[in-house]
């Protein structure tokens, strides 16, 4: 579903981060990239999900280029097909949580009750259902990356992104957001890609890939 071919990416004719990576990622796998910091782990991750350009390679997503894509195009692509669950929950301060989850798919042009009753589903599904009108600060670390990752699956995008997901959350919260990402999986088949420097987490998954000196080993 996922195919990337000889990413490369360099800052200068010193500083090569990416020096050639092939990925292939199946539909409903949950795939883990581990590797020592400066390995190029979380610039391959941003690079796939296009928030990065790559210096030379292809990258297709269910078979569209869209390493051609820019600019309009290329947001409307990524907010559709592509979800995102970072360190840092990064949801919005001033919005409720179901404000939150909504955004992306307000974004997309969506009708506005059909996202906010799928956004209600997926923080019912999360275990934050109870939580919809608190905003971020008055929720618990474990809650507050729940609704980010309400917030990544509400335009049910093709693949999610995961940078160091549990990066910020203590060993129990880390733990049951582990197990969620293999209910996600199935329960809507939902395909992860994730960095992490999380062992237990990366044990879990389907596949490693084992990254060292900007290069899959």
């Amino acid at each position: 579903m996922l195919t990337a071919k000889g990413i490369q990416k360099y800052y200068d004719s010193n500083l090569w981060v990416l020096k050639g990576v092939d990925v292939d990622i199946a539909k409903g796998e949950i795939v883990s990239i581990v590797g020592p910091s400066g390995s190029g782990k979380s610039t391959l991750l941003h690079i796939l999900g296009t928030l990065d350009e790559p210096a030379a390679g292809e990258i297709f997503l269910r078979n569209k280029k869209i390493h051609e894509l820019k600019g309009k195009p290329l947001a409307a692509f990524r907010n559709r097909h592509i979800g995102f669950v970072f360190q840092f929950h990064h949801l919005l301060p001033e919005f409720s949580a179901l404000e939150n989850v909504c955004i992306p798919g307000w974004i997309a042009g969506r009708r506005k009750r059909e996202v906010e009753e799928q956004a209600l589903r997926l923080l019912n599904v999360l275990g934050v259902g109870h939580r919809t009108e608190n905003k971020p600060g008055a929720l618990s670390g474990g809650e507050q990356q729940r609704v980010a990752v309400a917030r990544a699956l509400i335009n049910n995008p093709d693949i999610v992104f995961a940078d160091e997901p549990t990066g910020n959350l203590d060993t129990a919260n880390a733990k049951e957001l582990h197990q969620l990402f293999f209910d996600l999986r199935s329960e809507f088949q939902q395909t992860f890609l994730i960095v992490t420097h999380n062992e237990e987490l990366a044990q879990m998954s389907d596949r490693v890939l084992h990254m060292k000196d900007g290069l899959i080993i």
